[in-house]
């Protein structure tokens, strides 16, 4: 594996400089507004920058990606550094977490989009429309973050959960509930190999319908009344 200043150069490229006010960012103010834990201070590079940005791996040239539950701008920031080929929208309910990635955004002159609020909302649909991907990072279970972000995708879109361990046993619990909102069967990967000491492991899930309709409930027409049998 190569020590992490070759990986980071290797991984960011042209964008080394940009990666790298990215974390002073993160170090100098961070644990002081809530986004990491004090104990991530050190290991800035290993466990998120890079961690984040080697996803990029299993993402295609060009395409748009929504990173959803952003937070402190992971993995959505570091991606966007690296591949400024992708066309990103970061996704996150919190006012000051939104206020910080935009300030991320401002200072590292980055073509980013944010947008307040939760990917389950229908305003947030309806603003995003459909991407290409959708990536989210220790955001929540399987099965809730596919029912999230499988509706923001094109029906042969890929949704890329970052996981850590339990990601075999999550893909195992929860690929019936990714079924019945659209996906196909979930697999796992590991990104940075060779890069990073511990490869990110990443939950692939590619959207191959529209959600199944609930038991129980009968489809209604546009403007929301049931259908009726005409006569």
């Amino acid at each position: 594996m190569e020590d992490v200043e070759d990986s980071t150069a290797k991984v960011f490229g042209a964008g080394l400089p940009r990666a790298k006010r990215f974390a002073e960012l993160l170090e100098q103010h961070g644990v002081e507004r809530g986004l990491i834990g004090p104990r991530e201070v050190e290991r800035l590079w290993e466990r998120h920058l890079l961690n984040s940005a080697v996803i990029g791996e299993r993402i295609p040239d060009g395409v748009s990606v929504v990173d959803v539950g952003s937070g402190a701008g992971l993995p959505g920031i570091p991606l966007a550094i690296a591949r400024p080929d992708l066309e990103i929208t970061l996704v996150e309910p919190m006012a000051r977490r939104v206020d910080w990635l935009a300030e991320v955004i401002e200072e590292l002159d980055l073509d980013v989009r944010v947008i307040r609020g939760r990917a389950e909302e229908k305003v947030v649909r309806a603003e995003i429309g459909t991407a290409d991907v959708v990536t989210a990072r220790a955001v929540a279970p399987l099965a809730r973050l596919a029912g999230w972000c499988l509706p923001l995708l094109r029906e042969g879109g890929m949704m890329l959960a970052v996981k850590g361990a339990s990601a075999r046993d999550e893909v195992t619990r929860d690929a019936a509930a990714v079924s019945r909102v659209g996906g196909g069967t979930p697999t796992v990967s590991e990104c940075g190999a060779g890069l990073v000491e511990v490869p990110t492991t990443v939950v692939i899930i590619e959207r191959i319908r529209p959600q199944a309709p609930e038991p129980g409930k009968r489809r209604r027409n546009a403007v929301g009344v049931r259908s009726k049998r005409r006569g």
